[in-house]
């Protein structure tokens, strides 16, 4: 004979609405984390070993001097980008150390004419390079020895000017070698 036995609740269903309860909790807590941090591949910064500024719509890049040693011709290299709507005119003057006056490329600081929407590449040499065009600007003296900093001041026609402290390298990294200014 059969006996009868009292039907037991099954414990699968409590369990599983607590897992996807858990779950789902776990889900909340880790979205809620990435709202109040930001996304750091948003933020703006200096990929290489150059620095960068930014004066109104024009922001200077990547600015790095080349240089065999202090008192050597150097070469500015970098970019200049122009997001506005006008041209602008940005001037760079290099400043010479210890109690100098300013020390400038050449004889004269540099002025480059940066058109609206445009790039424009700084290197050792005047041309077009992927479509930018490239402007030189040249050293006469580094006033800096490479692995240390030089004033460089920018000065936008259109937003003002800053002083900004720019790495000076030398050929030692491969990477650098082929941007030394011929001798």
């Amino acid at each position: 004979m059969t006996t009868h036995r009292p039907r037991r609740l099954s414990l699968r269903l409590p369990v599983r609405a607590a897992v996807v309860a858990a779950g789902l909790a776990t889900g909340l807590v880790v979205a809620g984390c990435s709202a109040t941090n930001p996304i750091q591949t948003e933020d703006q910064y200096d990929a290489s070993d150059g620095v960068s500024i930014t004066l109104g719509d024009v922001r200077a890049i990547n600015l790095l001097v080349v240089t065999t040693a202090e008192g050597e011709p150097g070469v500015l290299h970098g970019a200049l980008t122009n997001k506005g709507d006008d041209d602008a005119s940005v001037t760079l003057t290099f400043q010479a150390s210890g109690d100098d006056a300013t020390a400038a490329p050449g004889t004269d600081p540099t002025t480059v004419a940066v058109p609206a929407g445009a790039t424009v590449l700084l290197s050792g040499a005047d041309g077009t390079q992927d479509g930018d065009r490239t402007v030189a600007v040249d050293i006469s003296s580094t006033p800096a020895a490479p692995g240390d900093i030089t004033t460089i001041a920018i000065a936008s026609d259109l937003a003002g000017s800053e002083q900004l402290q720019v790495p000076v390298l030398d050929g030692t990294l491969p990477e650098y070698a082929a941007l030394l200014p011929a001798s």
